[in-house]
């Protein structure tokens, strides 16, 4: 076990693993510096997946695909700003809703297009392309590790820095931190708070469902039913600790791609039951954001007591 530990096939799952969670942290990260938790994540991804299948295999191109499942994800984001901002709707009820729709309405909309029940079976997605590296592919490890990764990989990676760059290089990302941090103050030098926020959801929407593509057109070529698997939940505790920034988020996305690294080497042992090995994601998940929330309330506990 430990040799397929220390194998470069290992650190190469890490980052496969990460991609889509990486891609909803960024989603969570941005609507979080707007004053909102989008807690349609979940939904979102999941819907993005099916939609990847669906519009890949129609317009035989994994790019176009691509493309139109951005848009739909940016939709969702546009729907569910609408409710919380314009309705007044309950940010957590709105993103239920979301959610729950997702789960049947997948399936639903699968039925509709295919006739197939839960998976995709008489559709395929185009799916996104491998990229060989040239002169990284030649590094002894690190050239087995990176080169032949997905493309979505490399642009969850470049979504890293974009994100960063945009949030505190750019006055619209000044604008989106300012009204997450005092709504009221960014409206007195006149910001329009709801249209930043709409802006913040929008771009959330996107990132998921790039997320959501990369789960049936990257990882797999086809959609199964409730194949998010939590990761957009995961994503939510990955944005918080890391600080709801993008470089934070994308460090903490990495120790989550571990423990789902960890967790497929170890379904090929006998060391512990397959229920249990399919919860490490899951009790990392708890145990992190345990020790994170722990952290931060002894340093509050320090900075109140000088």
């Amino acid at each position: 076990m430990w040799k397929a530990i220390l194998s470069p096939d290992f650190f190469g799952a890490i980052l496969r693993a990460a991609t889509p969670i990486l891609f909803a942290t960024l989603a969570a990260a941005i609507a979080a510096k707007s004053g909102i938790t989008n807690m349609a994540l979940e939904g979102i991804m999941l819907f993005s997946a099916l939609f990847g299948v669906i519009f890949s295999s129609l317009t035989n191109s994994a790019w176009l695909g691509l493309v139109i499942t951005i848009a739909i994800g940016g939709l969702i984001g546009l729907v569910l700003a609408f409710f919380v901002l314009n309705l007044k709707t309950d940010e957590i009820l709105a993103a239920i809703a979301i959610n729950l729709t997702a789960t049947g309405g997948t399936v639903l909309i699968l039925v509709a297009f295919s006739g197939d029940r839960g998976v995709s079976s008489s559709i395929r997605s185009v799916s996104a392309p491998n990229i060989t590296i040239p002169l990284i592919e030649k590094i002894p490890f690190i050239g087995d590790v990176l080169s032949g990764q997905n493309v979505l990989t490399w642009l969850a990676l470049l979504a890293v820095l974009l994100l960063h760059l945009f949030l505190y290089k750019t006055p619209l990302g000044l604008s989106i931190r300012a009204v997450g941090e005092n709504k009221d103050a960014a409206e007195s030098v006149g910001i329009s708070s709801r249209k930043v926020q709409y802006i913040a959801l929008i771009i959330s929407g996107a990132l998921a469902a790039m997320g959501g593509f990369y789960l049936s057109g990257g990882y797999m070529n086809m959609f199964t039913k409730d194949m998010s698997g939590g990761r957009g939940f995961i994503a939510l505790a990955a944005a918080s600790m890391g600080g709801n920034t993008p470089v934070g988020g994308f460090l903490v996305s990495l120790l989550f791609g571990v423990a789902q690294a960890l967790a497929n080497i170890m379904q090929l042992t006998s060391l512990m039951p397959y229920e249990i090995i399919l919860m490490v994601p899951y009790l990392t998940t708890l145990v992190g954001l345990g020790v994170y929330y722990y952290a931060q309330k002894k340093k509050k506990e320090r900075l109140s007591g000088k």
